[in-house]
C-alpha cells in the first residue's frame, strides 16, 4: 500500500485561515463569542486538509462501532479505540456546533489491511471492516468505536476521515504517537516484521499532521481521544 497519497495543493497555515475569517484575534489569546460565552460549545480548531488517498470506498455504514465486518459479524481484533469527533462551523462571529454533518472514518486492520479493495497485499472485496460514519448531534458530536490502526510499507500510523455536509466535504487524516506506537506494535496482533515508516519520514505527516496528532488517554483496555476540528462549512 505505498502507492497511498500525496500531498494535494497548498495547505493554509491555522494563522491565514483565521486571518480570513476575520478571526485573527486568535491567535493572539482572545476568544471567540462562542468561546467566551459559552462554555458547551466546542472550541474552533483549525485543521489541515490531507489527501483522500486510494482506499476510500463510500459504502455509507451507518454505524459507530466499526470493527466488524457486516455481512459475517468477524470483529477485527486490536487495542480498542474510542474516537470522538467535535465539530464546529467557522465564521466571522465566531464558532458553533455542526448539527447532521456525516463523519465518514476508515483505516486499515492490525495487519496493515483495508477492507473492500484489491492490491498486492490481498483481496478485500467486499468486505467492510473497520469502515463506517455517524451524524453529528445537536453538539457537533459523532463518536466512533475502533481499534488502534495497524502499519504498511511507506505510511505512517494513520486513520482517515471525510466530513460531509450538504454540498461541501473536508477531508484529512489522524496521527498517532509514535512512542505508543511502538509499546501497542511489540504485541499481537500487531507484531510483524518490517520497518515501519514513523511520522518525521511520512509526506503526508510532513504537510501539517502535527495539528492532527490525537491526544489519546487510557480507557479500559484501550485508549480515548476527542478530535475537535472547526471548518467554514
Amino acid at each position: 500500500m505505498d502507492a497511498d497519497d500525496k500531498p494535494i495543493g497548498r495547505i493554509l497555515s491555522r494563522r491565514e485561515v483565521l486571518a480570513a475569517l476575520g478571526l485573527g484575534g486568535l491567535l493572539q489569546g482572545q476568544r471567540t463569542p462562542a468561546q467566551a460565552g459559552s462554555p458547551a460549545l466546542p472550541a474552533c480548531v483549525v485543521r489541515p486538509a490531507l489527501t483522500e488517498g486510494p482506499y476510500f470506498v463510500d459504502v455509507r455504514l451507518n454505524r459507530s462501532d466499526i470493527r466488524s465486518d457486516p455481512s459475517t459479524g468477524l470483529v477485527k481484533p486490536g487495542v480498542p479505540l474510542s474516537l470522538r469527533f467535535v465539530v464546529s462551523r467557522v465564521s466571522a462571529a465566531g464558532c458553533a456546533p455542526l448539527p447532521g454533518a456525516m463523519v465518514d472514518i476508515w483505516q486499515c486492520d492490525a495487519q496493515g489491511l483495508y477492507s473492500g479493495v484489491l492490491d498486492r497485499y490481498g483481496d478485500t472485496r467486499g468486505e467492510r471492516w473497520l469502515r463506517g460514519y455517524q451524524l453529528t448531534d445537536a453538539q457537533g458530536a459523532a463518536q466512533f468505536t475502533t481499534i488502534y490502526p495497524g502499519w504498511y510499507p511507506g505510511r505512517t500510523v494513520h486513520i482517515h476521515f471525510k466530513i460531509r455536509y450538504q454540498n461541501r466535504d473536508f477531508t484529512s487524516q489522524l496521527f498517532f504517537d509514535d512512542a505508543l506506537s511502538d509499546r501497542i506494535f511489540a504485541n499481537p496482533p500487531y507484531a510483524k516484521a518490517g520497518t515501519r515508516t514513523r511520522n518525521a519520514n511520512d509526506a503526508i505527516f510532513r504537510n501539517g499532521g502535527r495539528q492532527l496528532l490525537l491526544n489519546l488517554a487510557p480507557e479500559g483496555a484501550g485508549y480515548a481521544a476527542t478530535f475537535d476540528i472547526g471548518l467554514n462549512f
